[in-house]
């Protein structure tokens, strides 16, 4: 694995080195594409009159969902009544009603009812010796 990197070494280091080129045709465009070029532009518009209107001055409660306002106001309620009420509030509710991650309240009961169970038997909560000492097995002196 370790000799393909290797292989790929002068290359990648020639790939980062390289200088952007830029490619310019020297070709001259044909009198046909630039005849068609001309044609096709869009005349201006009389000094007299003005062009486009925004939406903004035709309607200033404008939303950006559509040009007609009866419309643009009823997009924008609709979208932010899913928006807010279903996303948020029925998503909010579907997280906090899942599962317990993790098992920490199930971990939390348990420990409550060991220290009932050993209360009501008299035993210490938590033991000196957690694990069996007759179980360890421990190396001898000469083995370290």
């Amino acid at each position: 694995m370790l000799t393909r990197l290797a292989r790929l070494g002068p290359v990648l280091t020639r790939l980062s080195t390289r200088v952007p080129v830029r490619c310019v045709s020297q070709s001259k465009p044909s009198s046909a594409a630039g005849a068609t070029a001309v044609t096709e532009l869009q005349q201006a518009a009389p000094s007299g009159s003005h062009g486009e209107v925004s939406r903004y001055v035709k309607n200033p409660d404008y939303h950006g969902f559509s040009s007609d306002p009866v419309v643009d106001e009823w997009n924008m309620r609709v979208g932010f009544f899913f928006g807010i009420s279903l996303c948020l509030v029925i998503g909010g509710t579907f997280i906090h009603y899942l599962p317990d991650h993790g098992m920490r309240q199930w971990a939390r009961r348990e420990a409550e009812r060991v220290i009932l169970q050993r209360e009501k038997e008299g035993l210490p909560l938590i033991d000196e010796n957690y694990y069996d000492p007759n179980k360890i097995v421990l190396p001898s002196a000469g083995e370290e």
